[in-house]
């Protein structure tokens, strides 16, 4: 392996000392022959994100002549053909495109690499960033990223310049007490360098440790071959122990879901276990208030009974003077026959009340086991969370703590009656 390569440039329209402005890049970066006189063999441009370099130009063209500044007086003008409008980042990984077309495993390696890069860049530049593609016709695999500053009316796109601003923020500040021109700019020019490191050292936190590699090259640091070569096998040791703690981490992450849902499942066993038990209750003691209206109405039909009972009695004497009468004997079968179905249905209320205290047992015996079950769920929380405590994440969520269930039924007491 090798050590990261990233650089940032931004482009005006008018062309630089070099030659090198708007038109220029986007023809380059197309493979327009009069822009790539440096390819032996130029190729078309491959796109990784966003859309193609020419689409980026025609939105870059299409911005331009909207876009204006404001002057003295409230007043607007068109942009500066010298103001830069375009920002670029170009970055390229060590294997050259011999190894990565030899070595399928160099070519994961790199295309790896390139999904992390345009990861990182669409997080340092969000929705600004409108293209990266990748050449595949020079020395090594490298990749081209364009991002425009449409959100901004004067099309400034020194804004994502890290070294000019912070730059500029010390300029525009102007000199601290006892501090002369030259001290100034000498603090700007350190201010402009440390935003440019930091910039280096996000990239290479971000991509190059878990890609494995090194922050600097050996010729920067005078380092010898030996030096260098164990350099690099640091930087692959600190790639694997990179990728082992992020597995470990989705390992974990994995695990701590799958004991939430496990959880969950228990809680909401648990709670329709209660609610069961609450409906049991419930119509343990409907069936107990059936039965003790019935009972009631067996005692009242039994009155009744009694009542008539007797008035056939005095029936019979008023009008029956002999002892045994086929009226008296048909009226009082009959009442008999009345009088036992009246019993058999107090004796059926009965029933029925005793029925109604075996499902209010019942119903209290699964509310109790509800509640065991809620607490043998909260054990296992418990347990669970102990077990995930090594892990020291502080990403990772807390399980959220089961319900509390409680069920205290309020069953009336009855007294057995016998008719």
């Amino acid at each position: 392996m090798g050590y990261q390569f990233i650089h940032m440039e931004s482009y005006a329209r008018k062309p630089d000392a070099k030659g090198r402005g708007a038109d220029f890049i986007f023809a380059e970066a197309s493979r327009k022959p009069e822009a790539c006189v440096h390819v032996s063999a130029p190729t078309s441009p491959i796109i990784v994100y966003g859309v193609g370099v020419e689409a980026v130009q025609e939105l870059h063209d299409s911005a331009v002549i909207s876009a204006a500044v404001e002057v003295k007086g409230s007043k607007s003008r068109k942009i500066r053909q010298d103001q830069k409008t375009v920002h670029t980042v170009v970055a390229s990984h060590p294997y050259t495109m011999e190894e990565i077309r030899a070595d399928p495993t160099k070519r994961r390696e790199a295309e790896e690499w390139e999904r992390r890069t345009v990861a990182w860049l669409r997080d340092q530049y969000g929705d600004d960033l409108k293209s990266v593609i990748r050449h595949e016709d020079e020395s090594h695999w490298h990749i081209h990223a364009y991002i425009l500053p449409l959100s901004d009316p004067g099309l400034k796109a020194a804004r994502y310049h890290p070294g000019m601003t912070a730059k500029r923020a010390v300029m525009d500040a102007g000199p601290i007490a006892g501090e002369n021109q030259k001290a100034l700019g000498k603090r700007a020019d350190a201010q402009y360098k440390t935003a440019m490191r930091q910039w280096q050292d996000s990239y290479h936190e971000a991509v190059a440790i878990p890609s494995g590699l090194t922050r600097l090259g050996p010729q920067r640091r005078r380092l010898s071959r030996d030096e260098w070569q164990r350099e690099q096998v640091q930087a692959k040791s600190l790639q694997k122990v990179v990728q082992r703690a992020r597995q470990l981490k989705a390992d974990g992450e994995t695990y701590i879901d799958r004991t939430k849902t496990e959880a969950a499942k228990i809680a909401a066993d648990a709670a329709r276990a209660q609610e069961a038990a609450r409906k049991a209750a419930a119509a343990a003691l409907a069936a107990q208030d059936r039965a003790r209206q019935e009972q009631e109405q067996a005692r009242a039909s039994m009155a009744d009974a009694e009542r008539y009972s007797g008035w056939a009695g005095r029936l019979r004497a008023v009008w029956d003077k002999f002892r045994e009468s086929k009226m008296a004997g048909r009226i009082r079968n009959e009442l008999l026959g009345e009088i036992d179905r009246w019993r058999d249905a107090a004796k059926d209320a009965e029933r029925r009340q005793l029925e109604a205290e075996r499902q209010r047992h019942e119903a209290e015996q699964k509310a109790r086991a509800a509640q065991d079950a809620a607490f043998r769920a909260g054990i296992e929380r418990d347990r669970l969370r102990s077990m995930l405590t090594p892990v020291n994440d502080p990403d990772t969520p807390e399980l959220s703590p089961s319900p509390k269930l409680t069920l205290k039924p309020n069953f009336e007491k009855t007294e057995k009656r016998d008719v």
